[in-house]
């Protein structure tokens, strides 16, 4: 099954016109053709049906019908990591999405005082974008950053349960559920005493990932995996 991904004011339309490179894609590419069944998503969590009716040597025309399953998990993953090098840190972006990840902010911290810079952004997000055609998700994640230290109270605040990766914390245990739970993953290095004194301030709890030592992004991806899954 195709998902495609389109402007939330073309899903809530009866019909939406393909075009440009998702044109090129769908219709030179992969040779999609008049009748076949799509689902549309609008990014922002909803799904539907669609149909092609249409297809010309510039753009197609869809039909659109019916909810469609959004494919989207119940329990909603807030993702703060250590701003790192940046073809990394795009991976990382990809593969949250891929598991369903809800948010992915990138933070200073003392150990990675580092500004990836608005370009970059905007390739994250597209980065993101693809993967939820790809995995056949409902929702892009908002990606953002890079934020500081500060604003953490800020970020948190509508997560209740809060943890943070750490060498030293205790075994992994997440309370189940489906609310919004945050996830912060330190830099390589980990922690320093003042930060992580701070976020045991803010209410986050230390859960380790055993002895063994993970890059950034391969913690992070683990440990959202074990969220999500709890």
């Amino acid at each position: 099954m195709i998902t495609l991904l389109l402007t939330p004011e073309d899903f809530a339309s009866d019909e939406a016109r393909v075009e440009g490179d998702a044109y090129r894609h769908l219709f030179r590419a992969r040779r999609v053709a008049v009748g076949t069944r799509l689902r549309v998503v609008d990014g922002r969590g909803n799904a539907r049906w669609a149909t092609v009716v249409e297809v010309d040597r510039r753009q197609g025309r869809l039909e659109l019908g019916d909810e469609a399953p959004s494919h989207e998990p119940a329990r909603q993953v807030d993702l703060l990591v250590a701003a790192h090098r940046k073809e990394r840190a795009s991976w990382l972006v990809e593969k949250a999405t891929e598991i369903g990840v809800r948010t992915v902010r990138f933070l200073h911290t003392e150990r990675t005082p580092r500004d990836l810079g608005e370009g970059t952004f905007e390739r994250f997000r597209r980065v993101a974008a693809a993967a939820v055609e790809q995995c056949q998700r409902a929702q892009v994640p908002a990606v953002t950053g890079v934020h500081a230290w500060g604003e953490l109270p800020e970020l948190l605040g509508a997560c209740p349960q809060r943890y943070f990766l750490d060498a030293a914390g205790e075994a992994w245990e997440v309370a189940g559920g489906v609310g919004p739970v945050a996830l912060l993953v330190g830099p390589e290095g980990g922690w320093t005493g003042g930060e992580r004194d701070a976020l045991l301030s803010l209410g986050c709890r230390p859960l380790s990932l055993g002895s063994r030592v993970l890059r950034v992004e391969t913690a992070a991806l683990v440990g959202a995996s074990l969220v999500l899954c709890s």
